[in-house]
């Protein structure tokens, strides 16, 4: 008889995906410190790293440690904020309005915050960063409300269509108001200049005590709504039958996203094309679920932003370039990226 052939048995399931996932989230955080490390260190006036991690740890009295306690600290705690919020935002607007170019600029929400901001200096006499930071909000939120109820009236309810169309009406209505304001003020022209081109620098540390509240009740928004985002991606009926409430996804998802963006507009004016382009990075590195494609985005967001911001210092020493003005010479060429890669629908 004979010897019949050896029976393979299947190997153990493997999880290669999940290692990939830890290591990227690992490479994700060792490049948020260089930054961090980047940002303290790099400037008009460099200083040495074993310098930074001494008065980080000891603090001190010389100059190098006035610099980078009075005004690095504060410039690196709110480039890791506004990175982070602008980066969820930018995610959960695209999950929900399933737009692969959504995000707080385009749909009107940073328009909004920039409105109300221009008519805090030019109507209720406020001239100071910390000041314009509840008007932001408050501008951010009525402009997502607009948005929301024009897309939910007619027939089909909020359908990204609609929520698209909607938040390209709205902006272009701020955008008059916004105009028609500072033609006729021109004192508040000269200072919402300073504010518009967005820009961590110059802030002090009380914006970070104002706005991280915020940033935290946000990031929680955004994050529970992660598994509604996945069932949605699939389509509304889909997300329906997997027993998901879109209407309630939806809403908590932007109003999260109404929150950040308030943070990072607050905080340093409107910056773009990290909301935009930091999501698709995340996707790109973890795959499409929200469970770790809103934990990268958080750690990606705050790299851009402060490499952006570290880039501007250097370029043309001793004047800097705004870190509003180096993310869109990042993001201008992703986007025409992802056009010629037909990332976006016709």
């Amino acid at each position: 008889m004979s010897a019949s052939a050896p029976v393979r048995t299947a190997a153990p399931p493997r999880t290669p995906r999940l290692s990939r996932r830890a290591a990227s989230t690992a490479g994700a955080v060792l490049a948020l410190l260089l930054a961090v490390l980047l940002s303290l260190a790099v400037g008009a006036r460099s200083i040495p790293p074993g310098e930074v991690f001494d008065v980080l740890l000891h603090g001190g009295h010389s100059d190098a440690a006035e610099v980078i306690r009075t005004m690095r600290v504060p410039r690196t705690l709110i480039g890791l904020m506004v990175g982070a919020a602008l980066a969820l935002a930018g995610t959960v607007l695209q999950g929900i309005t399933r737009n692969p170019i959504a995000d707080p600029g385009i749909l009107g929400i940073s328009q909004g915050a920039s409105v109300a901001v221009v008519m805090a200096i030019a109507f209720a006499g406020v001239h100071t960063l910390t000041g314009y930071v509840w008007f932001a909000f408050a501008g951010a939120a009525i402009a997502s409300v607009a948005v929301y109820a024009i897309a939910s009236s007619g027939r089909g309810g909020a359908t990204p269509v609609k929520l698209a169309l909607g938040g390209a009406a709205i902006n272009a209505l701020l955008v008059s108001v916004t105009v028609g304001i500072l033609t006729t003020n021109a004192a508040a022209l000269d200072e919402f200049r300073f504010w518009q081109v967005g820009s961590i620098a110059g802030r002090e540390a009380d914006v970070v005590q104002q706005v991280w509240p915020f940033l935290l009740l946000g990031a929680v928004l955004v994050l529970s709504v992660a598994r509604g985002l996945d069932a949605l991606a699939l389509g509304e009926d889909v997300a329906k039958g997997l027993g998901q409430n879109v209407a309630a996804v939806r809403i908590v998802g932007g109003l999260g996203a109404t929150v950040l963006t308030g943070v990072g507009v607050a905080a340093a004016g409107p910056i773009a094309f990290i909301g935009l382009a930091v999501p698709h990075i995340a996707r790109a590195v973890v795959g499409n679920d929200h469970r770790w494609v809103l934990p990268m985005a958080a750690l990606i967001g705050p790299v851009m932003l402060l490499v952006s911001d570290v880039v501007g210092r250097i370029v043309f020493p001793p004047s800097e370039v705004p870190a509003g003005v180096m993310t869109a010479l990042i993001g201008v060429p992703f986007l025409v990226a992802l056009v010629r890669r037909k990332a976006v629908p016709a």
